[in-house]
């Protein structure tokens, strides 16, 4: 049995140390491969014997022991993975493929990227009353993430329903204090450009975080942030989430005081939730 499988068989047993120990060989093994006990152990700030007391747990003679198997891994990576990707016929070989359609892709996102927008956007979220994101079936993933980043720093913000009349309401309950915002991929839903339109002639303010300048919602909105168009539907899916990241990682940039304290309550209140009723 591999140490990954080790771990993850034992992880619910494991002590609190044990657990960031173990998280932590999972998620940064190449790290791992060339520290000592005490390096690992200071990193993570235990002792060098919680280390060596749990490579024994595992099954291990110490954490030597252990580390040569992790550095098998590291090798792995290095050496047979790319020979086994050579292969064009078979799973490497397309995971391969895949992973180098992408980057291609989102270097032409990085590329092509209208930073005057990107700041224009995250500004006028932050001035706004209220974010509300019109999202398309293909695009709601992304558009939950968004509203992930966007809670952690307390901006009001929620996603529209897609239906005619949803919209037609979400518009009419709206004002120019508002932030209309179109998230689309492929542009299926021809009702959303509209909206935007209709809330224009409101005075109210929007935008579009699009997978392609060529969709419809991007002649409607103020602002246009948008990936490189792509051919492949899940591709532009990956390069729009991209947009969202890079969005959230300029309005933590921006407004880093309103992240810091959102953070701060939301983690004091996770305390107080799990707090037994007496």
């Amino acid at each position: 049995m591999l140490y990954e499988e080790r771990i993850r068989q034992e992880r619910i047993n494991m002590s609190k140390s044990f657990a960031k120990l173990a998280d932590y060989l999972l998620d940064s093994y190449v790290e791992a491969a060339f520290m000592t006990a005490s390096e690992l152990a200071h990193v993570l700030n235990l002792d060098a014997a919680t280390v060596v007391r749990f490579s024994q747990q595992l099954g291990y003679n110490g954490f030597p022991e252990l580390q040569r198997e992790i550095r098998e891994r590291v090798k792995g990576d290095l050496l047979l993975r790319p020979a086994q990707a050579k292969v064009e016929d078979s799973a490497a070989g397309v995971a391969a493929a895949a992973m180098r359609e992408l980057v291609l892709a989102l270097e032409h996102t990085r590329i092509s990227l209208d930073t005057e927008s990107l700041e224009k956007l995250a500004e006028l979220m932050g001035r706004v009353r209220r974010i509300v994101i019109l999202a398309e079936c293909p695009a709601q993933p992304t558009a939950y993430s968004l509203v992930q980043y966007l809670e952690q720093a307390g901006f009001p913000v929620y996603i529209a329903r897609s239906g005619v009349a949803d919209l037609a309401r979400t518009i009419n309950t709206a004002s120019s204090q508002d932030l209309m915002l179109a998230m689309e991929i492929t542009g299926q839903s021809p009702y959303i450009a509209r909206a935007l339109e209709e809330a224009k002639a409101k005075g109210i303010p929007t935008a579009a975080l699009i997978a392609s300048a060529s969709l419809a919602s991007a002649r409607s909105a103020d602002i246009v942030l948008s990936a490189q168009a792509q051919t492949d539907l899940d591709v532009g899916i990956v390069c729009t989430e991209a947009l969202v990241f890079t969005l959230a990682q300029v309005l933590r940039w921006r407004f880093a005081d309103r992240f810091a304290g959102t953070e701060q309550a939301i983690a004091e209140l996770s305390s107080l939730i799990q707090r037994p009723l007496e």
